[in-house]
Protein backbone atom coordinates (compact mmCIF):
# COMPACT_ATOMS: atom_id res chain seq x y z
CA UNK A 1 0.00 0.00 0.00
CA UNK A 2 3.02 2.29 -0.13
CA UNK A 3 4.12 4.27 -3.15
CA UNK A 4 7.47 2.46 -3.48
CA UNK A 5 6.34 -1.15 -3.16
CA UNK A 6 4.02 -3.09 -5.44
CA UNK A 7 0.45 -3.36 -4.21
CA UNK A 8 -0.21 -6.52 -2.21
CA UNK A 9 -2.89 -9.16 -2.16
CA UNK A 10 -3.55 -11.80 0.46
CA UNK A 11 -4.76 -15.28 -0.46
CA UNK A 12 -6.55 -17.02 2.42
CA UNK A 13 -7.60 -20.66 2.27
CA UNK A 14 -9.76 -22.16 4.99
CA UNK A 15 -10.48 -25.58 6.47
CA UNK A 16 -9.44 -28.72 4.62
CA UNK A 17 -7.92 -26.86 1.69
CA UNK A 18 -4.51 -28.00 2.87
CA UNK A 19 -5.72 -31.47 1.79
CA UNK A 20 -6.19 -30.56 -1.87
CA UNK A 21 -4.90 -33.36 -4.05
CA UNK A 22 -6.08 -35.94 -1.52
CA UNK A 23 -9.64 -34.76 -0.98
CA UNK A 24 -12.40 -36.06 -3.30
CA UNK A 25 -10.68 -35.51 -6.67
CA UNK A 26 -14.04 -35.65 -8.50
CA UNK A 27 -15.10 -32.42 -6.74
CA UNK A 28 -11.79 -30.78 -5.96
CA UNK A 29 -9.36 -31.99 -8.63
CA UNK A 30 -5.90 -33.45 -8.21
CA UNK A 31 -4.00 -30.17 -7.73
CA UNK A 32 -2.49 -29.25 -4.37
CA UNK A 33 -2.59 -26.13 -2.24
CA UNK A 34 0.98 -25.44 -3.39
CA UNK A 35 -0.29 -25.53 -7.00
CA UNK A 36 -3.05 -23.05 -6.08
CA UNK A 37 -0.60 -20.71 -4.39
CA UNK A 38 1.86 -20.86 -7.30
CA UNK A 39 -0.85 -20.15 -9.89
CA UNK A 40 -2.37 -17.32 -7.86
CA UNK A 41 1.04 -15.76 -7.24
CA UNK A 42 1.83 -15.86 -10.99
CA UNK A 43 -1.51 -14.32 -11.95
CA UNK A 44 -1.15 -11.59 -9.31
CA UNK A 45 2.41 -10.81 -10.45
CA UNK A 46 1.26 -10.53 -14.07
CA UNK A 47 -1.21 -7.90 -12.86
CA UNK A 48 1.48 -6.03 -10.88
CA UNK A 49 0.65 -7.36 -7.41
CA UNK A 50 2.67 -9.16 -4.78
CA UNK A 51 0.83 -12.04 -3.09
CA UNK A 52 1.09 -13.56 0.37
CA UNK A 53 -0.62 -16.84 1.21
CA UNK A 54 -2.21 -18.15 4.40
CA UNK A 55 -4.13 -21.34 5.21
CA UNK A 56 -5.72 -22.49 8.43
CA UNK A 57 -8.24 -25.05 9.58
CA UNK A 58 -9.21 -22.76 12.47
CA UNK A 59 -11.91 -20.10 12.18
CA UNK A 60 -10.29 -17.74 14.70
CA UNK A 61 -6.97 -17.81 12.83
CA UNK A 62 -8.78 -16.78 9.64
CA UNK A 63 -10.58 -13.96 11.47
CA UNK A 64 -7.27 -12.79 12.96
CA UNK A 65 -5.57 -12.82 9.53
CA UNK A 66 -8.36 -10.79 7.93
CA UNK A 67 -8.14 -8.22 10.73
CA UNK A 68 -4.34 -8.06 10.38
CA UNK A 69 -4.72 -7.38 6.65
CA UNK A 70 -6.11 -3.89 7.25
CA UNK A 71 -3.61 -1.25 6.15
CA UNK A 72 -1.23 -3.92 4.81
CA UNK A 73 -3.00 -5.35 1.76
CA UNK A 74 -5.02 -3.87 -1.08
CA UNK A 75 -7.38 -6.84 -1.35
CA UNK A 76 -8.05 -10.40 -0.23
CA UNK A 77 -8.77 -13.59 -2.16
CA UNK A 78 -10.71 -15.94 0.12
CA UNK A 79 -11.72 -19.57 -0.14
CA UNK A 80 -13.34 -20.02 3.26
CA UNK A 81 -14.20 -23.67 2.62
CA UNK A 82 -17.09 -24.92 4.73
CA UNK A 83 -16.98 -21.74 6.84
CA UNK A 84 -18.54 -19.99 3.85
CA UNK A 85 -21.89 -21.44 4.80
CA UNK A 86 -22.15 -20.59 8.49
CA UNK A 87 -19.35 -18.36 9.82
CA UNK A 88 -20.84 -15.06 10.83
CA UNK A 89 -17.55 -14.32 12.61
CA UNK A 90 -15.77 -14.50 9.25
CA UNK A 91 -18.50 -12.38 7.66
CA UNK A 92 -18.10 -9.74 10.37
CA UNK A 93 -14.30 -9.71 9.96
CA UNK A 94 -14.65 -9.18 6.20
CA UNK A 95 -17.10 -6.35 6.74
CA UNK A 96 -14.88 -4.78 9.40
CA UNK A 97 -11.66 -4.86 7.36
CA UNK A 98 -13.23 -2.79 4.55
CA UNK A 99 -10.93 -4.34 1.96
CA UNK A 100 -12.31 -5.79 -1.25
CA UNK A 101 -12.60 -9.55 -0.71
CA UNK A 102 -13.12 -11.91 -3.65
CA UNK A 103 -14.90 -15.11 -2.61
CA UNK A 104 -13.49 -18.18 -4.36
CA UNK A 105 -14.74 -21.77 -4.59
CA UNK A 106 -13.27 -24.68 -6.51
CA UNK A 107 -16.60 -26.46 -6.92
CA UNK A 108 -19.89 -24.86 -7.90
CA UNK A 109 -21.49 -24.38 -4.49
CA UNK A 110 -24.81 -23.61 -6.19
CA UNK A 111 -25.01 -27.11 -7.69
CA UNK A 112 -24.10 -29.07 -4.56
CA UNK A 113 -25.95 -29.93 -1.36
CA UNK A 114 -28.59 -27.32 -0.45
CA UNK A 115 -26.67 -26.11 2.63
CA UNK A 116 -23.61 -25.39 0.44
CA UNK A 117 -25.56 -23.06 -1.85
CA UNK A 118 -25.80 -20.49 0.93
CA UNK A 119 -22.85 -18.16 1.41
CA UNK A 120 -23.15 -15.99 4.49
CA UNK A 121 -19.99 -14.10 3.45
CA UNK A 122 -21.18 -13.26 -0.08
CA UNK A 123 -23.04 -10.05 0.88
CA UNK A 124 -19.82 -8.49 2.23
CA UNK A 125 -17.54 -9.66 -0.60
CA UNK A 126 -16.90 -7.74 -3.82
CA UNK A 127 -17.59 -10.82 -5.95
CA UNK A 128 -17.71 -14.59 -6.14
CA UNK A 129 -16.09 -17.10 -8.50
CA UNK A 130 -17.20 -20.72 -8.17
CA UNK A 131 -17.10 -23.95 -10.11
CA UNK A 132 -14.00 -23.59 -12.28
CA UNK A 133 -11.61 -25.82 -10.33
CA UNK A 134 -8.15 -24.35 -9.91
CA UNK A 135 -9.11 -21.73 -12.52
CA UNK A 136 -11.46 -20.21 -9.93
CA UNK A 137 -8.33 -18.78 -8.32
CA UNK A 138 -7.05 -17.40 -11.63
CA UNK A 139 -10.40 -15.84 -12.48
CA UNK A 140 -10.90 -14.49 -8.97
CA UNK A 141 -7.44 -12.91 -8.95
CA UNK A 142 -7.97 -11.31 -12.34
CA UNK A 143 -11.37 -9.95 -11.27
CA UNK A 144 -10.04 -8.55 -8.00
CA UNK A 145 -7.12 -6.88 -9.79
CA UNK A 146 -9.51 -5.33 -12.34
CA UNK A 147 -11.67 -4.01 -9.53
CA UNK A 148 -8.67 -2.57 -7.70
CA UNK A 149 -7.45 -0.88 -10.88
CA UNK A 150 -10.90 0.59 -11.48
CA UNK A 151 -11.44 -1.25 -14.76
Amino acid sequence: MSDTNPPRLLLINGPNLNMLGKRDPAKYGIFTLADVEKLTREVAAAQGYDLDCFQSNHEGDLVDRIQQAMGVYDGILLNAGALTHYSYALRDAIELCRLPVMEIHISDIHKREPFRSISVIHPVCCGQVAGFGIDSYRLGTEQLCRLLKGM
